[in-house]
């Protein structure tokens, strides 16, 4: 039985005896859950909560990492004879990840108490306690089956893997454009800690505006004409003359933008406190989950944070199909504009590698990803001018079209290259056509870069796989790689893996707290 939830009658125990396995979403259990119990208080015997089940299972099972969130709770209090978790990502930040599954698996013996788990584990591993370290890995042998692809005895019989950073450095004036914005990025973070003491509405138009900078920082290692003039400033400074903005098309673009950077910056929605589930923005700049908000205009037609008027949810914005590029001004074109001008260091890299497996002549084809769709169409007019037979995949294309790309990929002995959107190419597909990845921009959650990797080297890949990650000397980039890398650490101390010695030395306080945390980071280590 697939079960969504959405018939008018809750599904029933005599039902469900009809059928040997149901499936359902995190979304349907919460709204069963909650809406019989909005207090969170009592028991509810309704709906899937009506049935002791033989076993639970939570496909991706990081979804309810926040032990707070509706989601989670709705989730613990399924009742079963067995619960099981699969998850790549049991730890995706810190360690109350993991407290969270285990609360959800009811261990017992006080481990399921949060002060309890912080006291004896997570605090003791923050502060590279080795007693802390061991009792964090004789739980998860304890309750863990790993398994990995190249683990000798798994044998998938996949070919070799081999993974290059690539260090490059900026051209002149890509130097100095990259240097302005980070002097501006580290005073816009002074500003926001002096304003974290006071105003909340002063500190969360710096935190806004500190995320812009680094969203463009990132950007400029890419290609300057990325960054464009920006729309986010003006939206703000419209906004502190007035709660809300109308909604025209150059207003509806840069929400957008913001509503964009709260996603990647991984914020939590203000109702429910989880990660931001089916996102919108309103009209006052707040973003919530869609579920979230529509419940409050329901009661209200009020903000919750601000108390602005939101009369139906007509009034909030979705993200764009792809990150929005409203600010970046047009691409130059390469033919009649100025060299420095059309080009960038990572665009000369990338053809640099491009001409060497064209050289090579063994068929090799090619996957370039990127988070930005205005980036793919520079990189597409340098590939017409150097011949590069090439196509395409982003979140613009309907279904039928994506497909034509993979077929031209697959059959066309003259499609060399594939440029794909990291955020629709990077799951679900399968790219085993192709045998060499470029990743030409980089961000801290190392699981998006994996799963690209792996639409590439999977079941039935034949030929050996090159991974390129494109980096730009002394810049934010090098330090995302080493904020990467703290992550991948804390799960090989979980799991007792070479080379996972103490590495969450670093306390990471709150949600906001972490992020800060990684931003000074970001700004501390770019260019040392």
């Amino acid at each position: 039985m697939i079960y969504h939830g959405t018939r008018k009658q809750p599904v029933n125990p005599q039902e469900i005896e009809k059928y040997d396995v149901v499936i359902t979403t995190y979304e349907t259990v919460s709204s069963e859950y909650w809406s019989k119990n909005p207090n969170g208080d009592r028991e509810v015997n309704h709906g899937l909560f009506s049935v002791k089940w033989r076993r639970i299972v939570l496909d991706e099972g990081h979804n309810i990492r926040n032990p707070t969130a509706k989601r989670s709770v709705a989730a613990m209090h399924l009742e079963a004879q067995s619960r099981w978790v699969l998850t790549g990502t049991p730890i995706v930040n810190t360690l109350k990840d993991l407290y969270s599954l285990v609360k959800f698996l009811r261990l017992t013996g006080g481990i399921e108490r949060f002060e309890l788990f912080h006291g004896a584990i997570a605090r003791p591993v923050n502060q590279g306690d080795e007693r802390g370290n061991w009792l964090l890995q004789l739980l998860m042998k304890s309750i863990c089956l790993r398994r990995k692809k190249e683990m000798s005895f798994i044998d998938l019989r996949l070919p070799e893997l081999s993974e290059y950073v690539h260090r490059i450095n900026f051209l002149p004036h890509e130097k100095e454009k990259y240097d302005a914005l980070e002097a501006e990025a580290k005073g816009t973070l002074d500003i926001y800690r002096a304003e974290q003491s006071s105003s909340g509405a002063n500190a969360a138009k710096a935190y806004r505006h500190l995320l812009e900078i680094l969203l463009r920082l990132r950007q400029m290692c890419n290609h300057w004409k990325l960054c464009g003039e920006g729309r986010i400033s003006a939206l703000t400074a419209l906004l502190e003359k007035q709660k809300t903005v109308n909604l025209t098309p150059e207003n509806k673009a840069a929400l957008q933008q913001l509503l964009q950077l709260s996603i990647e910056s991984q914020d939590d929605c203000p109702v429910c406190l989880d990660i931001l589930k089916d996102p919108v923005i309103t009209c006052c700049a707040h973003v919530f989950c869609h579920a979230c908000i529509e419940q409050v205009i329901e009661h209200q037609h009020k903000c919750p944070l601000c108390r602005a008027s939101i009369e139906s949810t007509a009034q909030l914005v979705r993200p764009a199909k792809e990150i929005p590029d409203s600010g970046a001004a047009a691409p130059v074109d390469i033919k009649n504009g100025d060299e420095n001008e059309a080009t960038s260091s990572k665009i000369h890299a990338l053809l640099s590698i491009l001409r060497a497996s064209r050289k090579q002549n063994k068929g090799n084809k090619t996957v370039v990803f990127s988070q930005w769709t205005s980036f793919l169409d520079i990189i597409q007019q340098h590939l017409d001018g150097e011949g590069f037979g090439y196509t395409r995949i982003d979140g613009t294309m309907p279904a039928a079209r994506r497909d034509e790309a993979m077929e031209r990929l697959e059959q066309d002995p003259g499609c060399e290259i594939l440029l794909a959107s990291l955020g629709v190419c990077s799951v679900g597909l399968s790219l085993v056509a192709a045998n060499q990845v470029v990743l030409m921009d980089s961000w801290w959650a190392p699981a998006i870069e994996d799963q690209a990797i792996d639409r590439v080297h999977r079941l039935g890949q034949t030929k050996p796989t090159t991974v390129f990650r494109l980096v730009m000397e002394g810049s934010i980039e090098e330090t995302v790689l080493r904020i990467q890398q703290d992550k991948r650490k804390l799960m090989m101390l979980a799991f007792a893996e070479k080379d996972g010695a103490a590495e969450a030395k670093r306390g990471r306080g709150n949600a906001r707290g972490a992020r800060l945390a990684d931003i000074e980071r970001l700004l501390g280590g770019a260019g040392g």
